[in-house]
């Protein structure tokens, strides 16, 4: 690919990105969030578990943050290599994610994302996502597991 559309695609991704960590902490999921950001045979992989297939996210997510108050997500360092002809790309980021449990507590995760990516007539979407914990402050939700460095 030429440089213009390597960057336009990464334009495009990092706004995926800012756009998806936003919506987790707006919290409106349903199916039409689903599909703003998932192929439907996505894959994903969290510390708090794991799921396959757009619903199954959606549920995992609604889930998983169900743990919280309140959640803060934020990304940064976006890298993105889109594969030759444009329509797949792997995209990875640094990601500080702070959750409020609902005694008031933090449990703060600093990690890195990792993602792959599939070109859709809708626009760029995640279809396989991996999040790895570097270092916690706090305590996870209790059926988490796990203690806090």
């Amino acid at each position: 690919m030429t440089t213009e559309p390597v960057r336009s695609a990464h334009a495009a991704i990092s706004l995926l990105v800012s756009r998806f960590f936003r919506s987790l902490d707006v919290r409106e999921f349903d199916e039409a969030w689903a599909r703003e950001y998932f192929t439907e045979d996505v894959r994903e992989r969290t510390p708090v578990g794991a799921a396959e297939g757009r619903d199954a996210v959606l549920r995992h997510t609604v889930e998983a943050l169900g743990s919280f108050a309140r959640t803060q997500h934020i990304a940064t360092d976006v890298m993105s290599e889109v594969a030759q002809g444009g329509a797949a790309a792997v995209a990875s980021w640094n990601a500080l994610m702070t959750h409020v449990h609902h005694d008031g507590t933090l449990f703060t995760v600093g990690g890195h994302f990792r993602a792959e990516l599939r070109r859709t007539p809708d626009g760029w979407r995640f279809c396989d996502t991996a999040v790895e914990a570097i270092w916690t402050r706090g305590n996870p939700p209790a059926d988490v597991g796990g203690q806090a460095e």
